[in-house]
């Protein structure tokens, strides 16, 4: 006996307003367990959204360009009598990308990661004479929390000139219309040019990663007073100590990277320095302390960068860590993320070490106050006072919120990893 089912998007973290960027199936369509229905895109991933039983496609509820959120009606499926597999439960998979570069670092993005507080929106015509302005509370709330001023909306559309929620709508539409806004706070916009006329061209579209990857580090930038910070320490004899680790590991085991090693110094010296693990209230009058540390990895994948966040890194051992680090990498490579994966980051680290490079400036991984970059290790002569001894040094890169943490307290800071880097064994203290 058939039966009719709905295909729902799952549980995805909170996550509102994802893009449905193609639809695999028609009205007819057979369809087979775990078989996808469609794609969808957040500003961190691509992820599939798979049938959860085999059955016949009997409406199609969505197309390209909409927009889904958690529980909205995808398709509707007559089974027979398959029951329904348990990934009707499971957060849809993402679609499967190609092999992508090293580790290139920074946020983010955020990825995923808790919204900043909205910018507030340019000044335009203030009204009523320097009087309040006439709206109800739930308009006021409104203009609120899009960071609109009501007495800069020349005048309201409601009875006796009350303002509207669409007044607010339409005052933000108008400004972000305008010039200035557009081009980042009055800066002027870069010209356009006809690169034609120069020779053959060719235009690819950017993803939705890097186009929302780049508008949070625009808004960063013009946004947070960075200072990068950058040195240089031995690591001689953690690299020992990592070689000799992974020799007595089993030839199928998940080998012990450097990077687990400057996970847990970094968090060690945020135990020490908890200005670096805080982050600013929207208001930027209080400074929120956070008694948990979850590091950020950013990651190069094809779709752009992506940060997955390795939680409680306090409470976890190398292994652990070692095995969890490279889980989420390979998922944030295929593209599998989940965003709750990519959400709750204290600090990132950006590595590019697997590239190259000697110094770097990582640009802040809002709403955290500081990044760490580190580049490749290479053996360099260090002066001990008669003579030059080679030592394996790291470069090391600390960007942070200027308005938040001093120069003194970040070359503090930067002195204890290199303690903890130089001499693991501080790590047990």
């Amino acid at each position: 006996m058939s039966s009719v089912i709905e295909i729902k998007v799952p549980d995805l973290g909170n996550v509102a307003d994802i893009d449905i960027i193609e639809v695999l199936v028609n009205v007819g369509d057979q369809v087979a367990v775990e078989q996808t229905l469609a794609v969808m895109e957040t500003d961190k991933a691509t992820m599939d959204l798979p049938s959860s039983a085999a059955g016949k496609i009997t409406q199609v509820h969505i197309k390209v360009g909409d927009k889904v959120t958690e529980g909205t009606l995808i398709a509707t499926l007559e089974v027979g009598d398959v029951a329904p597999a348990a990934a009707a439960e499971s957060t849809p998979a993402p679609a499967p990308v190609a092999e992508p570069a090293p580790v290139v670092e920074a946020p983010k993005v955020e990825v995923a990661k808790p919204a900043a507080a909205p910018a507030p929106v340019a000044a335009v015509v203030v009204n009523n004479n320097g009087q309040k302005p006439h709206a109800t509370p739930s308009v006021r709330l409104f203009a609120r929390e899009l960071g609109v001023d009501l007495s800069k909306i020349p005048t309201g559309s409601g009875p006796k000139g009350r303002y509207l929620k669409d007044d607010v709508k339409n005052f933000v539409k108008q400004v972000m219309a305008s010039p200035a806004t557009a081009t980042g706070s009055g800066i002027p916009s870069i010209p356009a040019v006809d690169f034609t006329q120069f020779g053959e061209v060719e235009e690819k579209q950017l993803s939705k990663i890097k186009r929302l990857t780049g508008q949070n580090l625009t808004r960063v930038w013009l946004n947070l007073p960075l200072v990068t910070y950058h040195d240089e320490v031995d690591i001689g004899a953690l690299e020992d100590f990592r070689k000799a680790v992974n020799s007595g590991l089993a030839k199928d085991a998940v080998k012990v990277t450097g990077l687990i090693f400057i996970m847990k110094a970094l968090v060690a010296a945020m135990q020490k320095y908890p200005a670096f693990n805080s982050s600013l209230s929207a208001d930027g009058e209080k400074l929120i302390y956070k008694k948990y540390f979850h590091i950020g990895i950013a990651v190069d994948t094809p779709n752009g960068l992506v940060v997955p966040v390795i939680r409680d890194v306090d409470q976890k051992g190398i292994f652990q860590l070692s095995a969890e680090l490279a889980e989420k990498s390979e998922l944030a490579r295929q593209g599998k993320l989940k965003p709750a994966d990519m959400q709750g980051g204290c600090m990132t680290i950006s590595s590019l070490g697997g590239i190259g490079g000697t110094a770097f400036t990582p640009i802040v991984n809002a709403p955290e106050v500081a990044i760490l970059g580190v580049t490749r290790a290479k053996m360099q002569p260090v002066w001990n006072g008669t003579g030059f001894d080679p030592k394996l040094m790291l470069p090391l890169d600390i960007s942070y919120d200027h308005r938040v943490i001093d120069g003194a307290e970040g070359a503090r800071f930067m002195e204890a990893l290199k303690s903890y880097l130089g001499d693991i064994r501080r790590l047990l203290l």
